[in-house]
């Protein structure tokens, strides 16, 4: 098999003839500091790694609508911290929407949300854009450049992050949407429909999808954060809209949970999504136990990650790696696997990537 086939073969839960792996992405700042600045094509070559290419397409707007939701950004930079501070702020003709955070060489955060009220919200509901078509190009280059030897995902286009209940989140804040889903449930369901709807014209509207795998979800649904009964409630009926649309335009769908999930899985599988990641151990936060998902649901949906990137790569023990690939490897002993860090990545020796690589080489079915 080559690296494409060997991807959608384990995505929609067979058995390949050998063990895939893959990065949740090479972050720039790793690319800067241990593979000499490198883009991700060249990185993924250099650990030896089929590729799997996070792209996005460029997504196009009616001009009417674009000028009720002009986009302003102001930033400043705090040298004794060295952060930078920002604040985003969407112009509309019932007021401004303001969103303030930082960011750093690692990544960036919000410390002021969108959504303050629900008056705010109605000004989002009213005026944040819809796209009316998408231009793939970008996707399509990405695939044109890798071939037959990886597979190019991307992110289904929410507000913030991809996710109906995430977006909320991202939009309201975790503790905000949490305290309003308990004492006002009402609003947050007409909230949560007001964002699936938006979402699933914007699919239709961007319609055939070049890329092979879209991603939706999010941490915010994860059982680390929330009960199983408010996923149920909040997050499941959606997902099962916005899974139908991206259906509907010709995807496979990776469910990302980059937390605690054992509680979850069988509603999980149920959402209409090919596979789930990011199957985080406990090591990192999460809760997967890679067995006892497979024995439950391992014959419904393909996994991906499960790798603990902070013992494996950051800290080079490679009888870790070699010992953790074969017993995720055998977790999932009849296919349907794609080996994986469990998140983004930092730190470590590239050395250690190339190892990983070579054991989940040695995996064959």
């Amino acid at each position: 098999m080559n690296g494409r086939e060997r991807f959608l073969t384990a995505l929609i839960n067979k058995k390949p003839d050998r063990l895939p792996c893959q990065v949740h992405n090479f972050m720039q700042y790793y690319l800067n500091t241990y593979m000499n600045g490198m883009d991700v094509y060249e990185a993924y070559d250099y650990v030896g790694m089929d590729p799997v290419i996070y792209e996005v397409p460029r997504l196009i707007y009616d001009e009417k609508d674009l000028k009720n939701w002009r986009y302003e950004y102001k930033s400043y930079r705090d040298e004794k911290e060295d952060i930078e501070i920002f604040t985003q702020i969407f112009h509309t003709p019932k007021g401004d929407l303001t969103v303030k955070g930082a960011s750093n060489k690692f990544t960036a955060w919000n410390t002021d949300h969108l959504i303050k009220d629900e008056k705010d919200f109605e000004i989002f509901k009213d005026y944040y854009p819809v796209a009316i078509a998408a231009d793939w190009s970008p996707v399509i280059k990405a695939k044109n450049k890798i071939g037959d030897r990886g597979i190019v995902r991307i992110a289904n286009s929410a507000y913030g992050q991809p996710g109906t209940w995430q977006s909320l989140v991202y939009m309201m804040g975790m503790e905000q949407a949490i305290m309003k889903a308990v004492d006002d449930p009402d609003w947050v369901h007409y909230a949560l429909n007001v964002i699936c709807e938006k979402n699933e014209r914007q699919i239709y509207n961007m319609g055939k999808i070049e890329a092979d795998l879209v991603e939706n979800g999010g941490g915010a649904a994860s059982s680390t954060v929330i009960s199983p009964s408010m996923y149920e409630e909040f997050c499941l009926p959606y997902d099962r809209r916005i899974h139908k649309a991206i259906k509907d335009n010709g995807a496979l769908i990776v469910y990302h949970l980059c937390g605690g999930l054992m509680p979850l899985l069988e509603m999980v599988a149920t959402n209409g999504a090919d596979a789930l990641e990011t199957m985080t151990p406990s090591s990192m936060g999460g809760d997967c136990v890679m067995e006892e998902a497979n024995e439950r649901i391992g014959d419904k949906m393909c996994f991906i990650g499960g790798f603990d990137q902070n013992e494996g790569f950051e800290r080079g023990n490679k009888k870790f790696i070699e010992e953790e690939v074969y017993r995720l490897f055998k977790a999932k002993n009849k296919g349907g696997y794609i080996c994986s860090p469990s998140d983004h990545f930092f730190f470590g020796d590239v050395e250690n990537l190339i190892y990983f690589t070579n054991v989940c080489k040695e995996c064959r079915y």
